[in-house]
């Protein structure tokens, strides 16, 4: 399993809730190649629960974004939007978990819609939640131009 290389870290105005490690409020998720699939691992805190020690939906659903996003920027050296998200709930996840594993995979492209799926584990390894999700991807001219994207690269490249 491979680190992949955050390529706006040092940006300047790089505040990404899921990803930017300098906000103070953000999820802090760092990514990994592993094989087709793209991983995190994300230590649950008390300030994101919804009910009294579980997991708000709302930060799981964007946990499960963020990836997706990552998935793009990896695999197709390009990026784009979230265009839908259908997130299945099957089993809370307590905000007193050790560690979350969360995965995602490209599963079929028409043109510019991706279609990715993504998964969340609790620390005993249970499927607890999944989503499907449409993601369009914009050109790699855009792609600078539109986000500042310059490729994504893993450590060792």
């Amino acid at each position: 399993m491979k680190k992949i290389i955050n390529p706006w870290e040092g940006l300047d105005g790089y505040m990404c809730f899921g990803c930017a490690p300098s906000n103070p409020m953000g999820l802090h998720m760092e990514f990994y190649e592993d094989g087709d699939d793209i991983v995190a691992y994300w230590e649950p805190e008390v300030h994101y629960q919804g009910w009294l020690n579980t997991l708000h939906g709302g930060i799981l659903t964007t946990l499960m974004d963020e990836l997706a996003g990552w998935v793009v920027l990896r695999k197709l050296q390009t990026s784009g939007m979230t265009s839908r998200l259908d997130a299945r709930f099957l089993k809370s996840l307590s905000t007193r978990e050790p560690r979350l594993t969360i995965r995602g995979r490209i599963k079929d492209r028409k043109r510019n819609a991706i279609f990715i799926e993504t998964e969340i584990y609790n620390s005993q390894d249970e499927l607890c939640t999944r989503a499907d999700l449409v993601y369009f991807i914009v050109t790699q001219e855009q792609a600078t131009e539109k986000f500042h994207f310059a490729g994504c690269k893993a450590e060792g490249e």
